[in-house]
């Protein structure tokens, strides 16, 4: 046995060895301190179709669609079934996802036009680029940024390398490195830029054009579903090429081995288009696209197509993949998300603070996301000011508060209300049956509709001359978005 002089020498010898095996690890995770906080933030790829209906997937029931890439994403992630977009139609659900905040704080509640045509309607002409912006805010996370395929976020105004993108080409947009809607062009660039990046942390917005009119079906598709009838032979082909392109990120995900730090999150910006009389076979005259006749895409069986704030037009598919963190196969039916969490949520994941001075409607709905489910703390609200011409598009304006969504219009004096826990598709309206839940559903609508603004912001209004004016009209005669 040792004498207690010789066990202290030894233990203090121990202490000075133990200390520089310390020092020496702490400089070197210092040295390498970047790269590896980089390898820790997954990269990020948000996949928005464009009126692809909740139905519009083969694992949500679809009767003649092929969806087999988007059906494999869901069954190696989670399929959310109680996502809605915050708005029925293009433009404005796209600024919620941009901002995340509810598109009518910025005054657009329908789609971009003209100058004429968005004045009239009490309408900016582009997003506020002084505004909130997720790709700025992630770049500032130290993100490579990219937008590739459709825009529809205003005419004539900034540049979309303004909002914060590294990298981009689209089409509606500005026409800067404008890329044609038909074919998977989008796909395409976005290839690109994750060739280029794939050693560094980037999020993609790929934004597709399928299944918007006009509908450029692929020959070899269409001999694929040539048994199918006219209609729905044309819009399984235009359904397929998009899962094409869905297909085509994964493949390069694992060819570059990028695959299990790559969060991708699939959506659409509103429900189906409605399906138009044999008069539209034809989208415009000289153009080759095909038009509404062959918009039949599928709601699932939710009430209400595109421009509805009943289901049909709002709730869509939501699909999350992320090898590692969501568990695979998951289908959560109870977790209530919607498009303006998508912020909130990707900054958390990037490990970026929120600005101090941004209020955002959503919320961080990461646990979801990692399988664990999402409680709602906040209401959803929609905003449409599109008319009452189309199939249940008579509500003006809604919310979902906990289990309750009201649907209202107070110039028609008319409002229902649904249990969506119990009633999923709406097909009850329970408003003479619960006044009380009305009433307070009302008056929270009314709260929110005191905290928007009046007009759109001067500096996102381009100058109106009468000679535009009348071009527009002109051009505009007989269109619809």
């Amino acid at each position: 046995m040792l004498n207690p002089p010789v066990q202290m020498t030894r233990y203090r010898f121990s202490c000075l060895i133990f200390k520089e095996i310390c020092r020496l690890c702490l400089g070197a995770a210092l040295f390498f301190a970047p790269a590896a906080f980089g390898t820790e933030k997954p990269n990020i790829i948000f996949i928005f179709a464009d009126d692809w209906g909740y139905g519009d997937m083969g694992k949500h029931g679809s009767t003649f669609c092929d969806t087999p890439h988007l059906d494999r994403m869901a069954a190696e992630g989670i399929d959310f079934t109680q996502f809605t977009v915050n708005s029925p139609v293009c433009s404005p659900s796209r600024v919620a996802v941009m901002t995340g905040q509810f598109p009518a704080r910025q005054s657009v509640h329908q789609h971009f036009a003209g100058s004429p045509s968005n004045r009239k309607r009490g309408m900016p002409d582009w997003m506020d680029v002084k505004g909130p912006s997720m790709p700025r805010m992630l770049q500032g996370a130290g993100y490579k940024t990219g937008h590739f395929g459709k825009w529809h976020l205003g005419r004539g105004g900034p540049k979309e390398n303004r909002y914060g993108y590294d990298a981009f080409a689209t089409f509606n947009g500005s026409k800067v490195n404008e890329i044609e809607k038909k074919g998977l062009a989008s796909v395409d660039h976005a290839e690109q830029f994750i060739r280029e990046h794939k050693d560094e942390s980037f999020f993609v917005n790929l934004w597709l054009h399928e299944t918007h009119l006009a509908h450029y079906p692929r020959p070899d598709y269409m001999e694929k579903y040539k048994h199918l009838d006219e209609q729905k032979q044309v819009y399984a082909s235009v359904i397929a090429e998009g899962d094409e392109g869905i297909g085509r990120v994964f493949a390069l995900l694992k060819e570059l081995e990028i695959d299990d730090k790559t969060l991708v999150v699939f959506s659409s910006d509103n429900g189906p288009e409605v399906t138009r009389g044999e008069d539209e076979k034809i989208h415009n005259e000289g153009d080759p696209g095909l038009g509404g006749y062959y918009s039949v895409g599928e709601s699932g069986g939710l009430k209400g197509r595109k421009r509805s704030l009943f289901s049909g037009g709002i709730r869509v598919p939501f699909v999350v993949r992320w090898p590692g963190v969501a568990p695979e196969g998951l289908t959560d039916e109870t977790s209530v998300l919607t498009a303006v969490d998508l912020l909130p949520t990707f900054l958390e994941i990037a490990g970026a603070a929120l600005p101090s001075d941004f209020q955002p409607d959503g919320e961080s709905v990461l646990s979801a996301f990692k399988g664990d489910g999402f409680t709602r703390s906040k209401p959803v609200f929609w905003e449409w000011k599109g008319g009452e011409g189309a199939p249940y598009s008579w509500p003006s304006l809604g919310v979902r508060h906990g289990d309750w969504k009201l649907v209202m219009n107070e110039a028609l004096n008319k409002s229902e209300l649904y249990n969506l826990k119990k009633d999923w598709a709406e097909t009850t309206d329970l408003s003479a049956d619960h006044p009380e839940v009305v009433e307070e559903l009302t008056q929270r609508i009314k709260a929110w509709q005191a905290t928007l603004p009046t007009a759109p912001l001067q500096h996102c209004c381009a100058p109106v001359s009468e000679k535009k004016q009348k071009k527009e009209k002109k051009q505009n005669k007989g269109k619809v978005r």
